[in-house]
């Protein structure tokens, strides 16, 4: 090829890059011009479903288009994490995950958008157990091996390794039963078909202050903002435990950093309104903060801690 025809191929190639920059640019400037979809891979009624709808009204306020919530559950997070990744990456369908949705064997195919919360979880039991204490729950699970039975949201959840760290640091063994999501699990410990669970506050603490379940501690490393009157694990008997759960919105890869940083802001504004900070706060959630990056930041930290927990004691996830 002559150097003129170089040149010439060289110029084509760089108008098509800044042209396809220009759509780029164009396409978050405009965003949202639809409706935009948020699936919740669980249940209605858990900590993911509670918190993407708190947040429902300022974003729908903010962008002036409408914001659907769609419930799909399976798989412990799976299968609405899925239907997401092979959604088209323009912004438009959204995954509300958590630590069972997304997990660090496909976390690549997706984009952090916006941490909503890390909080602590709440280990609650039925008053009918008859255990009033951390210390006295690790006691009678010493004493009857396997007996305690303790619901989860599904293998790999939050509520899932929040209570495998803590059978593992306390020395005892605690019965597993999965279920499909929080709001299931919460159903049957208010039944008394299971004995105890590490929840999301936003799902448990009306059951809490109505007395139907008993909050034995919270599982953060210090006292939550939220919950300043629950003791944390470690303070009340398994020192050196600390566990979160996290909830927050993620894109398909490939979405277009600008609509990403968009979204983030929408989301980041709407949780600094002070009523949405109390609602959230009152339902024992602390809001987060951050970027996009800080929240890619922060889940490279939370899955090395539980990948390691799974792999030294051969839990099993989906």
């Amino acid at each position: 090829m002559s150097l003129i025809g170089r040149i010439a191929a060289q110029f084509v190639l760089l108008i098509g890059v800044l042209s396809s920059n220009l759509t780029i640019a164009q396409t978050a400037e405009v965003f949202p011009s639809k409706t935009v979809k948020v699936i919740v891979p669980f249940p209605p009624g858990g900590g993911a479903d509670t918190l993407i709808r708190l947040l429902t009204p300022p974003l729908t306020e903010a962008w002036k288009q409408s914001l659907v919530v769609e419930n799909r559950p399976g798989a412990s997070g799976l299968i609405g994490a899925e239907l997401v990744a092979q959604s088209a990456p323009d912004g438009y369908t959204l995954l509300m995950g958590s630590t069972a949705a997304v997990t660090d064997k496909n976390i690549s195919k997706f984009a952090p958008v916006a941490l909503v919360s890390a909080s602590p979880y709440v280990v609650v039991v039925n008053p009918a157990l008859n255990i009033s204490s951390i210390r006295s729950l690790i006691a009678y699970a010493k004493t009857n091996p396997g007996k305690l039975r303790y619901g989860s949201s599904g293998p790999g959840s939050a509520s899932h390794l929040s209570a495998e760290l803590f059978a593992s640091m306390a020395g005892i063994n605690l019965m597993h039963i999965p279920y499909k999501g929080t709001g299931q699990a919460l159903t049957d410990l208010l039944a008394g078909h299971i004995d105890i669970m590490f929840a999301p506050a936003q799902t448990v603490m009306p059951q809490v202050e109505s007395g139907k379940l008993l909050a034995l501690a919270e599982t953060g490393a210090k006292r939550s903002e939220s919950l300043p009157n629950i003791p944390t694990v470690a303070e009340s008997g398994l020192p050196g435990y600390s566990a979160v759960g996290w909830f927050g919105l993620f894109a398909p890869v490939g979405t277009p950093k600008s609509i990403v940083q968009k979204i983030n802001q929408a989301v980041m504004g709407a949780m600094s309104q002070s009523k949405i900070r109390k609602s959230m706060m009152e339902r024992g959630s602390d809001p987060a903060s951050g970027s996009a990056d800080d929240f890619s930041s922060f889940l490279r930290i939370d899955q090395a801690k539980w990948s390691k927990l799974i792999k030294e004691n051969n839990i099993a996830v989906q």
